[in-house]
């Protein structure tokens, strides 16, 4: 039986790469690609594919998510193994709720990759080492306790002064607090620095 596959990856060379890694085994037909997504929903109802593979961000933001339960809800035979760079807790806890059965480092070999796909595609549940591990091992905090205080603070929707107010901090402190946080979380806003610190369980 051939095993159709739908492959999501938003950079072209990757996406490329997987698709004709995956179209050169006997069993294993490439049904559709796609770079986005929010197009996986569509793409999964056209094809009925058996398998789909998605690239899944570190930092993937809740709309990730929600595009890859929809899979369930419009074709619940089809199977997604998520990869993913940098595994961490949150992202792993994340996939699970939406129906994610598979995941796989990116920096895994391709007969890895293939593996996987059969064993989905025979209705296996499948985890490799690198994300075994991630589940196991919580993402460390950078933040100290205060810059932890004032991004709960701003996370409720307060304004910055009545955030100051509330930690009796001086306003400038409190900015020179989010500046803080911004860069050791890697962050270009206050709600990026507040998604990753819930997504890694900081707040």
């Amino acid at each position: 039986m051939t095993i159709r596959v739908v492959v999501v990856e938003s950079m072209g060379l990757l996406r490329g790469a997987l698709c004709a890694a995956l179209s050169g085994q006997p069993d294993i037909d490439v049904a559709a690609e796609a770079a986005a997504v929010a197009d996986l929903p569509t793409v999964v109802r056209r094809e009925r594919p058996d398998v789909v593979v998605v690239d899944l961000p570190s930092d993937a933001p809740p709309e990730t998510f929600e595009a890859i339960g929809e899979v369930e809800r419009v074709a619940p035979g089809t199977a997604v193994l998520a990869m993913c760079g940098r595994w961490n807790p949150s992202v792993l806890r994340a996939a699970v709720a939406v129906g994610v059965r598979g995941f796989l480092g990116k920096d895994g070999p391709v007969d890895e990759l293939v593996r996987m796909v059969r064993s989905m595609a025979a209705g296996e549940r499948v985890i490799d080492p690198t994300a075994a591990v991630a589940a196991l091992k919580p993402t460390a905090c950078p933040l100290t306790r205060r810059e932890l205080e004032v991004l709960r603070t701003v996370a409720e929707g307060l304004p910055l002064k009545e955030t100051a107010r509330r930690l009796f901090l001086a306003h400038g402190t409190v900015r020179n607090h989010l500046s803080a946080i911004l860069h050791k979380t890697g962050s270009r806003n206050r709600l990026e620095a507040i998604r990753r610190a819930q997504r890694d369980g900081w707040l």
